[in-house]
């Protein structure tokens, strides 16, 4: 499991990005449970994620926006581009009083560029 916190801040949200290896669903639905045993993450507004799970076939995308509706699928479109499979990100984001609009879209696509850099192969 790799997080990285207080990647971003935009007028007051902070955000932060993590990941991990997930081949299922249910890795993936665990992998974000674990990360929000820190009660810092479970006290999180949204913790948006996705995974590309690579199956016989095409990778099958799952993704959960948690409230912060069309996250997950930039996070999955970001995923298919870099070519990541059975690897879930997670994008936190605490809520600092002031609607983003559509800069959070923005904000996601940063935080996700930022993990995805560090990553590595």
């Amino acid at each position: 499991m790799r997080v990285f916190e207080n990647v971003l801040t935009d007028r007051g949200s902070k955000y932060a990005v993590s990941g991990g290896p997930a081949d299922s669903r249910a890795a993936a639905q665990a992998f974000v449970k674990t990360l929000k045993k820190n009660k810092k993450f479970a006290k999180a507004t949204h913790n948006t994620w996705a995974v590309l799970l690579d199956a016989d076939g095409p990778p099958e995308p799952v993704k959960n926006d948690d409230g912060e509706a069309g996250a997950g699928m930039v996070i999955l479109r970001m995923l298919e581009r870099a070519g990541r499979t059975n690897h879930v990100v997670v994008v936190t984001r605490w809520y600092g009083g002031v609607k983003l609009g559509g800069d959070r879209f923005r904000r996601v696509q940063d935080a996700v560029t930022y993990y995805l850099d560090r990553l590595g192969d």
